[in-house]
């Protein structure tokens, strides 16, 4: 098999505060790999490691091939350019900047707008253009979605999906488990700096249940619910309501969140 990254027996710890425990994974060449993790559980930690961006006092990490990095926020001036911006960057890293990347992300409607006046979409997208100029081998994603509209999270799916298609392989942090059910091939969740699972979603899933919060509203009140199987225990609900004579006014679905999965994996609840 053929990594991107290998780490082995990384430990990182701030004072007598362990913060990793000694992680040991790989991220596979072509593949979308999200490290999740509640607050707290080290994931950060991981990430800047291996973006060497932080030390660590034991361990060891290879990362073959290339990496662009899109931090959450970056620290642009208000009043730069995208453009300018665009420039900056390739002449730091002494490259020119591939215009079919900067049209497929949109970066030359933007020429007019100072930074200060992107939207939160916008921002996304350009500092994506920023991690693809080196045209890196590995991506790291940092909650890549975080703050879009339903329209810029498809957007932005759309192009992570072109990266995979292009070879590139993509480490993603995120705490939206849609979407990482939507773009990830495996994941690896953290709980007080150790792994307690890796795998693909569906195996997650297999693991802890889906667990489905309903949320009923009926004309005597709200009542709230959850289960591993919505439909037959949305017609239980609902004949028990018709049987009772109470009006139900409106049904809310939530799925099953990371953080629900992964208290869960973390309680041993999946065992």
């Amino acid at each position: 098999m053929s990594y991107a990254i290998q780490i082995e027996g990384l430990k990182k710890s701030y004072g007598d505060h362990i913060v990793l425990k000694g992680l040991n994974f790989h991220v596979e060449k072509g593949e979308i790999f999200a490290l999740l993790g509640v607050n707290g559980a080290g994931k950060t930690t991981a990430l800047e490691i291996i973006e060497n961006l932080r030390r660590c006092e034991e361990g060891r990490i290879v990362v073959n091939g290339r990496v662009g990095i899109q931090l959450q926020s970056a620290s642009l001036p208000d009043h730069i350019r995208p453009m300018e911006a665009v420039r900056l960057f390739a002449k730091w890293n002494r490259v020119e900047a591939d215009p079919s990347m900067l049209a497929a992300l949109g970066i030359n409607e933007l020429a007019k707008k100072q930074y200060i006046e992107l939207s939160t979409g916008q921002k996304r997208r350009l500092h994506l253009a920023l991690a693809l100029l080196s045209d890196p081998d590995i991506v790291f994603l940092d909650e890549p979605t975080a703050g879009l509209d339903v329209e810029g999270r498809l957007s932005l799916h759309e192009q992570i999906r072109k990266l995979k298609a292009e070879g590139k392989t993509i480490v993603l942090a995120s705490h939206d488990m849609a979407e990482v059910e939507n773009l990830c091939d495996r994941i690896a969740i953290l709980n007080d700096g150790a792994i307690v699972f890796i795998g693909t979603v569906e195996e997650l899933t297999a693991k802890v249940g889906r667990r489905y919060k309903l949320r009923i509203e009926t004309d005597q009140g709200e009542e709230c619910y959850e289960a591993d199987n919505i439909g037959d225990t949305m017609l239980a609900l609902l004949e028990n309501y018709k049987q009772k004579g109470v009006e139900v006014l409106d049904i809310k679905i939530d799925r099953g969140t990371l953080e629900q999965h992964f208290i869960d994996i973390a309680r041993g609840n999946g065992e």
